[in-house]
């Protein structure tokens, strides 16, 4: 069927960007640091998953109230950017250099052997463990850099371009968002939040639009990422045009 689109969900975004890089799908919602990663990709416009102060759904959890304290560090598998950003807010900002070890998302096993541990999505929003300190990583940046993050856009291979371009992205983020409370309802029974925390957090914590703060924040992100080897080149971002 024309304009059909064949919709594979997977909620993993380093998940997603592997399919990605394969050529396994044309387009897909990729960790942010996945476009420095993957060779030939192009940035769908004006559409992204970011913050502009606390996004809640991405922290880091510590024995201490003091992140200079910490010299172990445990990283959530399933996301590149934000082990990228942890790095980056120790290396660049604390001056200083924990241990990583990188683990599936437990955070009582993780605490286990760490002093504090990153976690994204439902972990990150359902911390039941005692006597732990939470960093919310979206205002911890917003702290040192007076920027919004972002954490994913739309990325599609560019054999692919002319087909995605047909793809209406921005249509599809604003008719989600004026069903929000339909959404809220189907996701009352997996995220651990009263509805009105999960509006917050779906309208307020998270923002699903590319504005120019944002691209500043993408632009510093890449380049102190370039700056502490955690990606080998900073090419500039291209979008696709209409």
């Amino acid at each position: 069927m024309q304009g059909a689109v064949d919709l594979v969900t997977d909620t993993a975004p380093a998940r997603c960007g592997d399919l990605l890089a394969r050529g396994e799908v044309e387009a897909a919602l990729v960790p942010i640091i996945e476009y420095q990663r993957i060779p030939g990709v192009q940035v769908v416009p004006g559409v992204c998953v970011g913050s502009h102060s606390a996004v809640r759904s991405v922290v880091l959890i510590s024995k201490y109230d003091e992140l200079k304290l910490v010299s172990r560090v445990g990283l959530d598998s399933s996301s590149r950017t934000s082990q990228a950003l942890v790095k980056i807010i120790f290396r660049e900002f604390l001056n200083c250099e924990p241990q990583w070890e990188t683990t599936s998302p437990d955070a009582h096993d993780m605490l286990k052997d760490n002093d504090a541990a990153l976690l994204i999505g439902d972990p990150a929003m359902n911390i039941t463990l005692p006597d732990v300190h939470v960093f919310d990583l979206a205002s911890v940046w917003r702290r040192f850099t007076n920027t919004g993050f972002v954490f994913a856009m739309w990325m599609a291979r560019e054999g692919a371009i002319e087909v995605v371009r047909e793809v209406d992205f921005a249509g599809a983020r604003d008719e989600g968002l004026e069903q929000v409370e339909q959404i809220i309802s189907e996701c009352e029974t997996d995220m651990p939040l009263p509805r009105g925390e999960i509006r917050k957090y779906l309208t307020e914590n998270i923002t699903f639009h590319v504005d120019d703060e944002l691209k500043k924040g993408m632009k510093l992100y890449f380049e102190l990422a370039r700056k502490h080897g955690l990606i080998e080149n900073n090419k500039p971002l291209q979008f696709i045009t209409s």
